[in-house]
């Protein structure tokens, strides 16, 4: 079979225009980015806010192998399934981040016959809304800098400066630096740490504010660190929000793209589920579910991490109410959680996917608490056998759960028939929604943390470093405890280790650190050794990209 770069480039692509009419879309209503990208106004959203909303699908999954096990190509598969069926629907999906793209898992547009185009522009700097945030972040830091040394008027301290660099590469040896090093010009020397982009507040705010001056209040409420008698210091203190919004004035506007059938997909916003709260933009999911009858989206990483943060932070926050979830399973992240090392996966061992299967168990569980339909699909991969497919058939048929095998990769669209059709039955026959968040604003930070760790990871209680008590009284007494939770985690395990795989039981979760993004409206909780910047690997994936003197890219994925 092609590589998913060949396949992507050999696509039949309408001009972004003509798929802008699908959706009733005129080229009034688009800002083009070439042929085959356009942002989509505010006028458009305008326009169409009365409009009844569709449907909205989650597409989910249990915890993943190292590789990534094609969330994302379900997604798309999905998408033009519904297409092929007769219904009107519409992808809406997250921005791919440079990190991955050049780490570990390379490019993040789908796979197979089911992406989405210009795939190499998507995973590059497509619209560039990434260095967007990036300058947008960066500038406040500056500004936080530049005050500390033209005088200090705020009485900043240089120790509780909370706000940091970003840079949307993987870049380890950025963690810890030393900055204002030279001449007394040279500015304030103090420590410093830069995280990934897409862990930032900013993007955070981005793909949680309804509107421009939603985002600029929002920018406002940053906080930049403490004085020394312990004064919350914002970004409205140094009048940095009016800047910052006018370099985001773009990036806010979602991206139009397509997938390799024409089916249309709204693309915006990329924070990762690991270390963020891992959903694509409010503005883009709400003006889907005004242009379409059935709205696709997917959460980064595992249900635990990504699907929990969409329900319990984002969809608090937008008021909305998915109809079902769409959970994502495949025979070797099985039996990868049946410990079964990486390189074996492709070998059938049915004992072992049998053993790993207690891991897709705990997130159906997981899903059914907050009160919506769980469909089970089976990523079908060549070496799967009919033996293990028919293994977490019968598991899902006692459980009592609806169960399809895709083939989006190999077929796009037609491999997703099925598991379409089924979803459409389930919207049809829906008579109440009955979506609701796992806590309550009410509960202390502790009591939410503890809820997701025992409700959602399985765990028996929490561990609380020195830093971690600190900061939630810190927080607490400032007021910020109402807010929701967003537990930076290892995606590979329902645990704080990665090496705890299946469905790990009486552990306790520890807590470093804890921080506030006041104006994204939650609180980050760090856990484990999860860091917010990545690093790459021995052999990165950048190493096998390339540019031909032709311009045509090669090795993206």
């Amino acid at each position: 079979m092609k590589t998913d770069i060949e396949i992507a480039q050999q696509a039949e692509k309408l001009h972004i225009g003509k798929v802008a009419e699908q959706l009733g879309i005129e080229n009034d209503d688009l800002e083009f980015y070439g042929k085959y990208k356009a942002k989509l106004s505010f006028d458009l959203i305008e326009r169409v806010k009365n409009n009844k909303d569709g449907k909205l699908i989650l597409v989910t999954a249990i915890n993943p192998t190292p590789a990534g096990e094609g969330k994302t190509t379900m997604t798309v598969g999905l998408g033009q399934a519904f297409s092929k069926i007769g219904k009107k629907a519409l992808i809406a999906l997250r921005e791919p981040s440079l990190g991955p793209t050049f780490g570990v898992k390379g490019g993040a547009a789908g796979g197979g016959y089911s992406q989405v185009v210009p795939m190499e522009d998507i995973n590059l700097h497509f619209t560039g809304d990434m260095h967007a945030i990036t300058s947008a972040n960066n500038l406040l830091c500056a500004m936080v800098d530049n005050h500390l040394q033209q005088g200090n008027e705020l009485q900043i301290d240089p120790k509780r400066i909370m706000v940091k660099r970003v840079l949307d590469i993987n870049d380890r040896a950025l963690r810890n630096v030393v900055i204002g090093l030279g001449e007394k010009v040279d500015g304030v020397v103090r420590q410093d740490s830069f995280m990934i982009t897409v862990a930032c507040e900013i993007m955070a705010i981005l793909c949680l504010a309804s509107d421009l001056d939603d985002l600029k209040v929002r920018l406002s409420k940053i906080i930049v660190g403490y004085s020394y008698d312990g004064k919350i210091i914002t970004a409205a203190d140094l009048k940095a929000q009016g800047a910052m919004a006018v370099l985001l004035k773009d990036a806010i506007k979602p991206n139009l793209v397509q997938t390799l059938e024409n089916t249309p997909c709204i693309m915006h916003g990329g924070p990762f589920a690991n270390i963020a709260h891992g959903c694509n933009s409010v503005i883009a999911t709400k003006l889907a579910l005004k242009l379409a009858d059935y709205t696709i989206t997917e959460a980064g990483f595992g249900a635990d991490l990504g699907a929990e943060k969409f329900l319990d932070i984002k969809c608090r926050f937008a008021g909305l109410k998915p109809s079902m979830v769409v959970l994502v399973a495949t025979c070797r992240s099985l039996k990868y959680n049946g410990v079964v090392k990486k390189e074996e996966l492709k070998t059938e061992n049915v004992e072992a996917l049998k053993k790993g299967i207690v891991n897709l168990e705990k997130h159906i569980e997981n899903l059914q608490q907050y009160g919506i339909p769980v469909v089970v699909t089976i990523n079908h991969f060549y070496a799967d056998t009919d033996a293990e497919i028919q293994a977490i058939m019968d598991f899902c048929a006692k459980k009592g759960v609806s169960c399809c095998v895709s083939k989006a990769f190999e077929k796009g669209g037609e491999g997703s028939i099925e598991l379409a059709k089924k979803l459409v039955e389930i919207a049809e026959t829906e008579t109440e929604n009955k979506f609701a968040p796992l806590y309550g604003d009410d509960l202390s930070i502790k009591e939410k943390i503890e809820t997701i760790v025992k409700k959602i990871y399985g765990g028996s209680g929490v561990h609380y470093e020195p830093a971690a008590e600190k900061a939630i009284k810190l927080l607490t007494d400032n007021g910020f405890d109402k807010m929701p939770v967003c537990c930076a985690k290892t995606q590979y395990s329902l645990s704080d280790d990665p090496t705890k795989l299946g469905r790990p039981e009486n552990f306790t979760l520890t807590v470093r650190d804890l921080y506030v993004n006041a104006g994204a409206g939650f609180i980050t909780v760090l856990t484990g050794k999860i860091m917010t910047m990545p690093g790459l690997p021995k052999v990165p994936a950048a190493e096998k990209v390339d540019i031909l003197s032709d311009g045509t890219i090669e090795g993206l994925f």
